[in-house]
């Protein structure tokens, strides 16, 4: 490692994608030579030739196609060590979009108050995911973290702290035999039809909503499920703030025994972690718990 010159590996880099030397070049903002003798300086470090150019073609040897391999996951993993302590010294500042899905009622918005009192360079913006599409934007980058219903089981996704955990109700109509009971148990639901999510909802997750083998519509939005629940076309599965927000005249809400508790949780992206994300998360762990938080499906 004595000597080792960042620009020179950042020149064989660009080098190994483009195979041209003034491409790469105009990718570094340097001239055609000065890619000649970075690439020089390299090989002469490494005591072999790593490029092969000719009047008709630019080629990495063999052994150059075995250093890139080594190389690129290594330089990116440097850029990230060295982003992650500037973010650290520069402290959270800049933008943070949280993405929410279901409400946004006064537990979120706790979070973000309190996330704002201690950071205030940092600005927050607050965007609804769909209810079709609960980890879409994480995974798009149009969030830096979202608070979604559970469960998550994406490999490239990190769950961060749970933000509420509540009693499932079952929504149906006020013409549905169940509208005139206090409860219900587990097993009763076991016939009946529960409208669930749509794709690109994955598919374990629809069917954590969804819990029945009876064959229901899928929809993409929760005021798209309602409005079926009101048309008895079908019951719903949500929690009890969520039953309470969208409290309408035309569906009933009755608590249900027996089955897992809805509960909420921050994601974000393994690769989209940041200072930000994790000054978030800690303001979430303060403002939630286990027994109360947001609203969800």
């Amino acid at each position: 490692m004595s000597g080792l010159e960042v620009r020179e590996l950042e020149c064989f880099l660009a080098l190994a994608e483009e195979l041209h030397f003034g491409r790469a070049g105009e990718r570094l903002y340097v001239s055609q030579s000065r890619v000649s003798q970075l690439l020089a300086a390299l090989e002469q470090r490494i005591g072999a030739r790593l490029v092969e150019r000719t009047s008709r073609r630019v080629r990495l040897t063999p052994l150059g196609e075995r250093f890139h391999a080594e190389l690129r996951p290594a330089y990116a993993e440097l850029a990230d060590v060295v982003g992650r302590a500037r973010e650290s010294a520069r402290g959270v500042a800049g933008r943070i979009r949280i993405g929410f899905q279901g409400t946004a009622d006064a537990r979120l918005m706790e979070a973000i108050t309190t996330f704002q009192k201690r950071h205030p360079g940092c600005v927050t913006e607050i965007v609804e995911v769909p209810f079709a599409d609960p980890f879409g934007a994480v995974r798009q980058g149009d969030v830096d973290a979202a608070i979604v219903l559970l469960p998550v089981a994406e490999p490239e996704l990190v769950l961060g702290p749970l933000f509420s955990r509540q009693q499932q109700t079952v929504a149906v109509s006020v013409r549905h035999p169940f509208a005139s009971r206090t409860s219900l148990g587990a097993a009763e639901l076991a016939d009946v039809p529960l409208i669930s999510a749509a794709a690109p909802a994955p598919a374990y997750w629809r069917e954590a909503q969804a819990p029945s083998a009876v064959p229901a519509p899928a929809v993409r939005t929760l005021q798209e499920g309602l409005t079926l629940v009101a048309a008895d076309r079908g019951a719903m599965l949500l929690c009890r703030p969520t039953a309470e927000y969208h409290g309408r005249r035309d569906v009933v809400f009755v608590p249900v025994e027996g089955v897992p508790d809805s509960v909420l949780g921050l994601v974000w992206h393994r690769d989209g972690e940041t200072e930000r994300v994790r000054a978030f998360a800690r303001a979430v762990a303060g403002a939630g718990s286990a027994d109360e938080g947001a609203s969800a499906a």
